[in-house]
């Protein structure tokens, strides 16, 4: 105020300090004490979010196609002497006695041609979407484990007769991957509610466009692939310092490979 020219006086009663100027540079003193506010306000903290580590994608939707190819051809040509159809698929009875590697089996099986086809093209796309930022191990570790969890919650929520196969459980679970991750992480602008919810939605809406299908689609399935894939991408925002190190991308891609040979040993061994 001395510097302004306007006379003023601080009293001081105990706990509270006033400021006091004449009357007639009431104003002005509000004025300039309002622009002094303005002037020195903190501006508001801009919301943490993930830097992301672009990461090579490739190896992991190569294995991908690899392992779901090989096991076409194996299940086509009764490799072993085994139906692999009636050993690996999805069957509420058996998996509520125990028989848990069919969650996992099923994500490999197909039930023809254009079945196989559909889910190479969208986990190959998904998945490159999912490496770029998360790391071909660590997005198919992801995947398996969200993949066999929902065959898992839809097995238990639908009648114990309920069968089937295919990967398309998994390859929404990667698109649920992508948008658990995208939102949680804040990958995009969130000053607006829009934005804050938009990968929430872009991911439903790809769900709904690609995951309906005809009366045979197992909607059930792909919605708890998103839902448990979503709850995983949530989950790797937490750890995603861990993602760059090659020594993680290795182990977890490891550990998604044996994890589904483990879980065909076990089928073919029980068949």
């Amino acid at each position: 105020m001395h510097s302004l020219g306007i006379q003023y006086e601080l009293l001081t009663d105990g706990p509270t300090l006033q400021l006091v100027v004449p009357a007639e540079l009431f104003e002005k003193a509000k004025y300039e004490l309002w622009q002094y506010e303005i002037e020195n306000r903190q501006p508001p903290a801009s919301p943490s979010r993930l830097t992301p580590v672009y990461q090579n994608a490739t190896p992991g939707v190569l294995v991908y196609a690899a392992i779901i190819t090989l096991v076409a051809v194996l299940a086509g040509e009764a490799a072993l002497d085994r139906n692999w159809f009636a050993a690996g698929r999805v069957d509420g009875v058996l998996i509520r006695n125990g028989e848990w590697w069919r969650s996992v089996t099923a994500l490999t099986l197909h039930s023809g041609l254009k079945h196989y086809a559909g889910n190479l093209g969208f986990g190959i796309a998904f998945g490159i979407m999912a490496g770029r930022v998360l790391g071909s191990g660590v997005t198919w570790f992801a995947v398996v484990i969200s993949g066999g969890c929902a065959n898992l919650l839809n097995t238990l929520l639908l009648d114990s007769s309920h069968r089937s196969i295919g990967a398309s459980t998994a390859v929404f679970a990667v698109l649920g991957i992508v948008a658990g991750f995208v939102w949680r992480g804040k990958l995009m602008k969130q000053d607006r509610w829009a934005y804050r919810i938009g990968p929430i939605v872009g991911g439903l809406a790809l769900l709904a466009y690609t995951g309906a299908g005809d009366a045979n689609t197992d909607v059930g399935a792909h919605v708890a692939g998103f839902a448990c894939g979503f709850i995983s991408g949530t989950a790797l925002t937490h750890w995603y310092h861990l993602v760059p190190q090659p020594n993680v991308q290795r182990a977890a891609g490891v550990l998604a490979i044996l994890i589904v040979v483990a879980a065909w040993i076990f089928a073919l061994g029980n068949a």
